[in-house]
Protein backbone atom coordinates (compact mmCIF):
# COMPACT_ATOMS: atom_id res chain seq x y z
CA UNK A 1 0.00 0.00 0.00
CA UNK A 2 1.38 3.35 -0.67
CA UNK A 3 1.93 5.91 1.87
CA UNK A 4 0.05 8.50 1.13
CA UNK A 5 -1.83 11.48 3.87
CA UNK A 6 -4.58 9.23 5.47
CA UNK A 7 -7.27 11.39 7.54
CA UNK A 8 -6.17 13.51 10.44
CA UNK A 9 -7.66 12.52 13.64
CA UNK A 10 -5.53 14.64 16.56
CA UNK A 11 -2.97 16.67 16.59
CA UNK A 12 0.09 15.95 19.57
CA UNK A 13 0.95 18.17 22.27
CA UNK A 14 4.26 18.55 20.39
CA UNK A 15 2.94 19.10 17.48
CA UNK A 16 2.66 16.22 15.74
CA UNK A 17 -0.24 15.12 13.58
CA UNK A 18 -1.94 11.59 14.21
CA UNK A 19 -3.13 10.14 11.54
CA UNK A 20 -5.58 7.30 10.63
CA UNK A 21 -3.76 3.86 11.27
CA UNK A 22 -1.54 4.95 13.95
CA UNK A 23 1.12 6.84 11.26
CA UNK A 24 2.25 10.39 12.38
CA UNK A 25 3.73 12.78 10.50
CA UNK A 26 5.33 16.51 11.70
CA UNK A 27 3.47 19.58 11.08
CA UNK A 28 5.39 23.14 10.36
CA UNK A 29 6.77 23.57 13.28
CA UNK A 30 7.86 20.42 14.30
CA UNK A 31 10.19 19.65 11.48
CA UNK A 32 12.35 22.56 13.23
CA UNK A 33 12.92 19.95 16.09
CA UNK A 34 13.23 17.01 13.78
CA UNK A 35 15.62 18.69 11.63
CA UNK A 36 18.01 20.56 14.12
CA UNK A 37 18.01 16.28 15.51
CA UNK A 38 20.19 15.71 12.64
CA UNK A 39 23.08 18.22 13.41
CA UNK A 40 24.24 15.72 16.33
CA UNK A 41 25.69 12.82 15.37
CA UNK A 42 23.41 10.18 16.96
CA UNK A 43 26.01 8.17 18.77
CA UNK A 44 26.11 11.18 21.17
CA UNK A 45 26.29 10.15 24.93
CA UNK A 46 23.58 11.84 27.00
CA UNK A 47 24.70 14.48 29.28
CA UNK A 48 24.21 15.54 32.82
CA UNK A 49 26.24 18.33 34.44
CA UNK A 50 28.61 16.12 35.78
CA UNK A 51 29.70 15.65 32.22
CA UNK A 52 30.74 19.83 31.72
CA UNK A 53 34.11 19.02 34.64
CA UNK A 54 35.52 22.06 32.91
CA UNK A 55 32.57 24.32 33.43
CA UNK A 56 32.50 23.66 36.93
CA UNK A 57 32.31 27.33 38.31
CA UNK A 58 28.87 28.21 35.96
CA UNK A 59 27.61 24.54 36.86
CA UNK A 60 28.32 24.92 40.55
CA UNK A 61 26.60 28.06 40.06
CA UNK A 62 23.45 26.29 38.49
CA UNK A 63 23.36 23.64 41.05
CA UNK A 64 23.20 25.69 44.09
CA UNK A 65 20.27 27.86 42.76
CA UNK A 66 18.30 24.49 42.10
CA UNK A 67 18.90 23.64 45.24
CA UNK A 68 17.74 26.64 46.70
CA UNK A 69 14.86 27.13 44.41
CA UNK A 70 16.06 30.59 43.10
CA UNK A 71 16.51 29.97 39.69
CA UNK A 72 16.67 33.22 37.11
CA UNK A 73 13.51 33.96 35.19
CA UNK A 74 15.55 34.50 32.16
CA UNK A 75 19.43 33.21 31.36
CA UNK A 76 21.92 34.04 28.84
CA UNK A 77 24.56 31.40 28.20
CA UNK A 78 27.65 32.75 26.50
CA UNK A 79 30.53 30.78 25.19
CA UNK A 80 32.58 29.75 21.97
CA UNK A 81 31.18 26.19 21.48
CA UNK A 82 27.10 26.62 20.68
CA UNK A 83 27.37 23.06 21.06
CA UNK A 84 28.43 22.72 24.19
CA UNK A 85 25.58 25.76 25.40
CA UNK A 86 22.63 23.58 24.05
CA UNK A 87 24.28 20.54 25.67
CA UNK A 88 24.01 23.11 28.96
CA UNK A 89 20.45 24.09 28.13
CA UNK A 90 19.23 20.49 27.47
CA UNK A 91 20.83 19.66 31.28
CA UNK A 92 19.51 22.25 32.52
CA UNK A 93 15.95 21.60 31.37
CA UNK A 94 16.33 17.72 32.31
CA UNK A 95 17.34 18.63 35.50
CA UNK A 96 14.32 20.75 36.37
CA UNK A 97 12.33 18.27 34.80
CA UNK A 98 13.82 14.98 35.90
CA UNK A 99 11.41 11.91 37.23
CA UNK A 100 14.33 10.64 39.47
CA UNK A 101 16.86 12.81 40.75
CA UNK A 102 17.86 10.74 43.52
CA UNK A 103 19.51 8.46 41.33
CA UNK A 104 22.34 11.51 39.70
CA UNK A 105 24.23 14.00 41.77
CA UNK A 106 22.82 16.50 43.75
CA UNK A 107 21.06 18.76 41.61
CA UNK A 108 21.61 16.94 38.88
CA UNK A 109 19.66 14.81 35.98
CA UNK A 110 19.09 11.23 36.26
CA UNK A 111 19.75 11.61 32.73
CA UNK A 112 17.63 8.08 32.57
CA UNK A 113 14.15 8.52 32.90
CA UNK A 114 11.49 8.68 29.74
CA UNK A 115 11.76 12.94 30.36
CA UNK A 116 15.50 12.83 30.20
CA UNK A 117 15.95 10.85 27.26
CA UNK A 118 12.71 12.85 25.23
CA UNK A 119 14.41 16.23 26.71
CA UNK A 120 17.79 14.64 25.20
CA UNK A 121 16.62 13.95 21.85
CA UNK A 122 14.62 16.68 21.39
CA UNK A 123 11.13 15.38 21.48
CA UNK A 124 9.83 17.14 24.83
CA UNK A 125 6.38 18.63 24.39
CA UNK A 126 7.33 21.34 27.37
CA UNK A 127 11.51 22.00 26.09
CA UNK A 128 11.07 24.58 22.94
CA UNK A 129 14.00 25.32 20.94
CA UNK A 130 14.12 28.46 18.89
CA UNK A 131 16.56 29.02 15.91
CA UNK A 132 16.89 30.67 12.97
CA UNK A 133 14.94 29.14 10.09
CA UNK A 134 15.22 31.85 7.02
CA UNK A 135 18.81 31.94 4.84
CA UNK A 136 18.97 35.19 5.93
CA UNK A 137 19.64 33.39 9.22
CA UNK A 138 17.59 35.71 11.15
CA UNK A 139 14.98 34.56 14.07
CA UNK A 140 11.75 36.47 13.11
CA UNK A 141 8.98 38.14 14.73
CA UNK A 142 6.44 35.47 13.63
CA UNK A 143 8.56 32.69 15.34
CA UNK A 144 9.05 34.78 18.65
CA UNK A 145 5.08 35.80 18.67
CA UNK A 146 4.91 31.33 18.05
CA UNK A 147 7.07 31.23 21.17
CA UNK A 148 5.48 33.36 23.10
CA UNK A 149 2.02 31.64 22.84
CA UNK A 150 3.78 28.35 23.58
CA UNK A 151 5.40 29.54 26.66
CA UNK A 152 2.08 30.92 28.06
CA UNK A 153 0.21 27.51 27.53
CA UNK A 154 0.50 25.34 30.77
CA UNK A 155 3.16 22.48 30.76
CA UNK A 156 1.41 19.04 29.47
CA UNK A 157 3.93 16.60 30.94
CA UNK A 158 6.94 18.13 33.22
CA UNK A 159 6.91 20.67 35.65
CA UNK A 160 8.75 23.71 34.02
CA UNK A 161 8.16 24.54 30.44
CA UNK A 162 12.02 25.24 28.94
CA UNK A 163 12.45 27.83 26.45
CA UNK A 164 16.10 27.40 24.43
CA UNK A 165 17.02 30.12 21.88
CA UNK A 166 19.75 29.07 19.82
CA UNK A 167 21.82 31.76 18.34
CA UNK A 168 20.20 34.49 20.08
CA UNK A 169 22.15 37.45 18.50
CA UNK A 170 20.25 37.03 15.21
CA UNK A 171 17.14 38.18 16.76
CA UNK A 172 15.76 40.47 14.64
CA UNK A 173 14.88 44.01 15.84
CA UNK A 174 11.69 43.23 15.66
CA UNK A 175 11.74 40.23 17.15
CA UNK A 176 13.92 41.36 20.10
CA UNK A 177 11.74 43.79 20.90
CA UNK A 178 8.61 41.59 20.77
CA UNK A 179 10.29 39.33 23.29
CA UNK A 180 11.21 42.33 25.81
CA UNK A 181 7.88 42.14 27.94
CA UNK A 182 8.15 38.10 28.14
CA UNK A 183 12.12 38.03 28.90
CA UNK A 184 11.40 40.25 31.49
CA UNK A 185 7.88 38.84 33.05
CA UNK A 186 7.53 34.37 31.62
CA UNK A 187 4.52 32.67 32.91
CA UNK A 188 5.28 30.91 36.16
CA UNK A 189 7.00 27.60 35.82
CA UNK A 190 9.15 28.48 32.88
CA UNK A 191 12.35 29.30 32.15
CA UNK A 192 13.84 30.98 28.99
CA UNK A 193 17.30 30.19 28.12
CA UNK A 194 18.71 32.54 25.37
CA UNK A 195 22.51 30.98 23.74
CA UNK A 196 25.39 32.85 21.90
CA UNK A 197 29.04 32.75 21.04
CA UNK A 198 28.38 36.63 20.03
CA UNK A 199 26.81 38.64 23.19
CA UNK A 200 28.07 41.94 21.93
CA UNK A 201 25.57 41.48 18.73
CA UNK A 202 22.68 41.41 20.85
CA UNK A 203 20.23 44.69 22.31
CA UNK A 204 21.17 45.91 25.16
CA UNK A 205 17.34 45.44 26.43
CA UNK A 206 17.64 41.87 26.05
CA UNK A 207 21.48 41.58 28.17
CA UNK A 208 19.68 43.41 31.14
CA UNK A 209 16.91 41.43 31.26
CA UNK A 210 18.94 38.08 31.80
CA UNK A 211 21.52 36.39 34.31
CA UNK A 212 24.63 35.49 32.08
CA UNK A 213 26.74 32.64 32.64
CA UNK A 214 29.62 32.41 30.83
CA UNK A 215 31.07 29.24 29.52
CA UNK A 216 33.79 30.38 27.15
CA UNK A 217 37.35 28.78 28.28
CA UNK A 218 37.32 26.89 31.43
CA UNK A 219 41.02 25.45 30.91
CA UNK A 220 39.89 23.23 28.56
CA UNK A 221 40.82 24.88 25.37
CA UNK A 222 38.94 24.62 22.01
CA UNK A 223 38.33 21.21 20.74
CA UNK A 224 38.86 20.54 16.82
CA UNK A 225 37.51 17.32 14.99
CA UNK A 226 39.46 15.17 13.65
CA UNK A 227 38.38 16.52 9.97
CA UNK A 228 39.41 19.96 10.77
CA UNK A 229 43.06 19.24 12.06
CA UNK A 230 43.43 17.10 8.88
CA UNK A 231 41.96 19.73 6.20
CA UNK A 232 44.50 22.35 8.58
CA UNK A 233 47.48 19.90 7.54
CA UNK A 234 46.86 19.96 4.35
CA UNK A 235 46.27 23.41 4.37
CA UNK A 236 49.54 23.80 5.86
CA UNK A 237 51.49 21.88 3.70
CA UNK A 238 50.66 24.32 0.91
CA UNK A 239 52.05 26.98 2.71
CA UNK A 240 55.31 25.78 3.65
CA UNK A 241 57.02 26.26 0.13
CA UNK A 242 59.73 28.93 0.69
CA UNK A 243 58.34 32.14 -1.51
CA UNK A 244 54.46 31.48 -1.68
CA UNK A 245 53.32 32.56 -5.31
CA UNK A 246 49.89 34.08 -5.68
CA UNK A 247 49.15 31.14 -7.69
CA UNK A 248 50.08 29.15 -4.87
CA UNK A 249 47.53 31.51 -2.89
CA UNK A 250 44.87 30.23 -5.23
CA UNK A 251 45.63 26.97 -4.81
CA UNK A 252 45.33 27.19 -1.04
CA UNK A 253 42.07 28.89 -1.92
CA UNK A 254 40.43 26.14 -3.99
CA UNK A 255 41.72 23.79 -1.37
CA UNK A 256 39.64 26.19 0.81
CA UNK A 257 36.20 26.18 -1.42
CA UNK A 258 36.58 22.79 -1.99
CA UNK A 259 36.67 21.14 1.82
CA UNK A 260 33.18 23.94 2.18
CA UNK A 261 31.47 22.52 -0.72
CA UNK A 262 32.31 19.00 0.60
CA UNK A 263 30.93 19.72 3.61
CA UNK A 264 28.12 21.66 2.63
CA UNK A 265 26.72 18.34 -0.01
CA UNK A 266 27.23 16.26 3.44
CA UNK A 267 25.02 18.27 5.14
CA UNK A 268 22.09 18.37 2.51
CA UNK A 269 22.51 14.54 2.46
CA UNK A 270 21.92 14.06 5.52
CA UNK A 271 19.23 16.71 6.58
CA UNK A 272 17.54 15.42 3.32
CA UNK A 273 17.45 11.68 4.70
CA UNK A 274 15.71 12.59 7.60
CA UNK A 275 13.22 15.13 5.92
CA UNK A 276 9.57 14.18 6.56
CA UNK A 277 9.46 14.99 2.19
CA UNK A 278 11.71 11.49 1.69
CA UNK A 279 8.53 9.56 4.11
CA UNK A 280 5.74 11.35 2.70
CA UNK A 281 4.91 11.68 -0.74
CA UNK A 282 1.18 12.34 -1.27
CA UNK A 283 0.91 15.63 1.55
CA UNK A 284 -0.79 19.34 1.07
CA UNK A 285 1.07 21.11 -1.67
CA UNK A 286 1.32 23.71 1.02
CA UNK A 287 2.60 21.83 3.74
CA UNK A 288 5.48 19.84 1.02
CA UNK A 289 6.04 23.17 0.15
CA UNK A 290 6.57 24.49 4.00
CA UNK A 291 8.81 21.63 4.47
CA UNK A 292 10.46 21.87 1.69
CA UNK A 293 11.44 26.05 2.67
CA UNK A 294 12.36 24.65 5.93
CA UNK A 295 14.81 22.16 4.73
CA UNK A 296 16.23 24.47 2.48
CA UNK A 297 16.67 27.05 5.06
CA UNK A 298 18.00 24.58 7.70
CA UNK A 299 20.81 23.19 5.10
CA UNK A 300 21.63 26.88 4.91
CA UNK A 301 21.65 27.28 8.37
CA UNK A 302 23.95 24.01 9.34
CA UNK A 303 25.97 25.13 6.41
CA UNK A 304 26.86 28.30 7.78
CA UNK A 305 27.47 27.08 11.42
CA UNK A 306 29.90 24.51 9.83
CA UNK A 307 31.58 26.99 7.72
CA UNK A 308 32.18 29.28 10.33
CA UNK A 309 33.82 26.64 12.58
CA UNK A 310 36.47 25.96 10.20
CA UNK A 311 37.39 29.23 9.40
CA UNK A 312 37.95 29.63 13.66
CA UNK A 313 39.98 26.48 13.24
CA UNK A 314 41.73 28.43 10.50
CA UNK A 315 42.04 31.34 12.82
CA UNK A 316 43.07 29.33 15.70
CA UNK A 317 45.98 27.52 13.53
CA UNK A 318 47.29 31.83 12.83
CA UNK A 319 46.99 32.05 16.40
CA UNK A 320 49.71 29.37 16.52
CA UNK A 321 51.37 31.40 14.30
CA UNK A 322 51.06 34.12 16.23
CA UNK A 323 52.50 32.67 19.26
CA UNK A 324 55.46 30.99 17.70
CA UNK A 325 56.71 34.73 16.85
CA UNK A 326 55.86 36.16 20.33
CA UNK A 327 58.04 32.91 21.73
CA UNK A 328 54.94 32.03 24.05
CA UNK A 329 55.13 28.71 25.60
CA UNK A 330 54.36 25.72 23.93
CA UNK A 331 51.38 24.71 26.32
CA UNK A 332 49.34 27.38 24.95
CA UNK A 333 49.48 25.93 20.98
CA UNK A 334 46.37 24.74 19.99
CA UNK A 335 47.55 22.13 17.36
CA UNK A 336 51.18 21.43 18.43
CA UNK A 337 50.63 18.52 15.67
CA UNK A 338 50.97 21.10 13.02
CA UNK A 339 54.13 22.93 14.59
CA UNK A 340 55.95 22.36 11.00
CA UNK A 341 54.01 24.33 8.87
CA UNK A 342 53.46 27.19 11.83
CA UNK A 343 57.14 27.31 12.00
CA UNK A 344 57.43 27.92 8.09
CA UNK A 345 55.02 30.56 7.88
CA UNK A 346 56.49 32.26 11.13
CA UNK A 347 59.73 32.22 9.67
CA UNK A 348 58.88 35.04 7.39
CA UNK A 349 56.44 37.21 8.49
CA UNK A 350 56.71 39.67 11.56
CA UNK A 351 54.45 40.03 14.67
CA UNK A 352 52.65 42.53 13.86
CA UNK A 353 51.61 40.78 9.76
CA UNK A 354 50.82 37.31 12.49
CA UNK A 355 48.45 39.54 14.17
CA UNK A 356 47.09 41.32 11.41
CA UNK A 357 45.84 37.76 9.80
CA UNK A 358 43.62 37.12 13.17
CA UNK A 359 41.69 39.75 12.11
CA UNK A 360 41.44 39.38 8.67
CA UNK A 361 40.01 36.18 9.30
CA UNK A 362 37.77 38.17 12.32
CA UNK A 363 36.83 40.15 9.33
CA UNK A 364 36.17 37.44 6.88
CA UNK A 365 33.97 36.06 9.39
CA UNK A 366 31.69 39.31 9.87
CA UNK A 367 31.05 39.54 6.14
CA UNK A 368 30.08 36.08 5.83
CA UNK A 369 27.46 36.48 8.22
CA UNK A 370 25.93 39.32 5.49
CA UNK A 371 24.79 38.68 1.73
CA UNK A 372 28.09 38.65 0.69
CA UNK A 373 29.04 36.54 -1.97
CA UNK A 374 30.83 33.89 -0.04
CA UNK A 375 34.01 32.78 -2.85
CA UNK A 376 34.63 36.84 -3.56
CA UNK A 377 34.62 37.08 0.76
CA UNK A 378 36.50 34.13 0.85
CA UNK A 379 39.17 35.73 -2.36
CA UNK A 380 39.34 38.85 -0.47
CA UNK A 381 40.26 37.43 2.85
CA UNK A 382 42.55 35.01 1.95
CA UNK A 383 44.97 37.35 -0.28
CA UNK A 384 45.00 39.77 2.47
CA UNK A 385 46.46 36.92 5.13
CA UNK A 386 50.43 37.53 5.46
CA UNK A 387 51.68 33.76 4.62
Amino acid sequence: MRRGAPQVEAVAADGRLTLGGSATIPTVGHLTFALAKARAPQSNPRMAFADFPAQQQAVTLLQRSLARGRLAHAYLFTGDDLDELEGMARTLAKTLNCQSPGLGAASDSCDRCLTCQKIEHLNHSDVQWIRPEMKSRQISVDQIRELIHAVNLKPTEAQWKVVVVVAADRLNTQAANAFLKTLEEPPSRSILILLTAEPQQLLETILSRCLRLNFAGGGAGKKFTPEQVQWLREFGLQLTEPKPSLLGRYRVLGQLLARLAELKDTIKETLTERSPLQRYTDVDPKLAEKWEEELDAAIEAEYRRQRAELLLALQWWLRDVWLQKLGADAELVAFPELAYAVEAVSARITNAEALDNLRVVEQTQRLLRTNVQEALALEVGLLKLRL
